[in-house]
C-alpha cells in the first residue's frame, strides 16, 4: 500500500469530523490522527481522542523543535499535525486519516507525494452549511460569520485536491469515502 495518508479538508462545518469518526466505525484499519490544537475543548470532546489541547506557549515550543509536518492558524485558535504520527503510519504501512484545514492538506500532498490521497468535503448548499454550525451550538453568530467568510479561500483549494465528495447524507459519504480510500490504497485507482 503506498497511499495511506488521507487528509480530510472541508469548510468548517461541513461534518468531516463526524464523517471522519463514521469512517473508523465502518472500517477498524483506519487510524485517526489527533491533531494539537490551542482552541478549547467544547463539551462533546475529549482529549487524546478528538484533539490534543495544549497551551500556546506547548504549541509554540512545538513549532521552534519542528514537530509539525504542518500547522494553521484558523478562527484564532492554532492547530497542527505532528509529523511523527505519520512516520510511524508509513513506517508500518497504516491507514491514517488526518483532518486537516485546506493548507495542510496541500503541505502533506507536497511533502508525501508517494502517500497521501487528498480529499475535499464538500456541503450540499452555503445554506445548509450555516445551519449546520448555527445547529452545534458550539460557536457566537460573529464566529459562525467568520467560518462563512473562510469559506472562499478553502473553496479555492478544491481543485487542487484529488477528490471531492458531498456530505449531504453522512452514511453516503461514509460509504463513498470508504469506497475511495479502498480504490486508491489496492491501486485501482490513481490518488493524483
Amino acid at each position: 500500500m503506498s497511499k495511506n495518508l488521507i487528509a480530510i479538508s472541508a469548510p468548517s462545518g461541513t461534518g468531516k469530523t463526524t464523517l471522519c469518526r463514521s469512517l473508523q466505525k465502518l472500517d477498524a484499519s483506519l487510524n485517526f490522527s489527533v491533531s494539537c490544537t490551542t482552541r478549547p475543548r467544547r463539551k462533546y470532546e475529549k482529549e487524546g481522542f478528538d484533539y490534543s489541547f495544549i497551551s500556546q506557549e506547548d504549541f509554540k515550543n512545538k513549532i521552534s523543535l519542528h514537530e509539525f509536518i504542518e500547522y494553521e492558524e484558523v478562527h484564532g485558535y492554532l492547530y497542527g499535525t505532528l509529523k511523527s504520527s505519520l512516520d510511524d503510519a508509513i513506517k508500518h504501512n497504516q491507514l491514517l486519516l488526518l483532518e486537516v484545514d485546506v493548507r495542510g492538506a496541500m503541505t502533506i500532498k507536497a511533502l508525501y507525494p508517494e502517500h497521501s490521497l487528498s480529499v475535499f468535503i464538500l456541503p450540499p448548499s452555503l445554506g445548509d452549511l450555516r445551519k449546520r454550525l448555527e445547529s452545534r451550538g458550539t460557536d457566537s453568530e460573529e464566529r459562525i460569520q467568520k467560518r462563512l467568510e473562510r469559506l472562499e479561500l478553502e473553496m479555492g483549494y478544491k481543485e487542487r485536491f484529488d477528490f471531492s465528495i458531498i456530505n449531504d447524507e453522512i452514511e453516503i459519504a461514509t460509504i463513498e469515502l470508504h469506497q475511495l480510500i479502498n480504490k486508491v490504497s489496492k491501486g485501482e485507482i490513481n490518488g493524483t
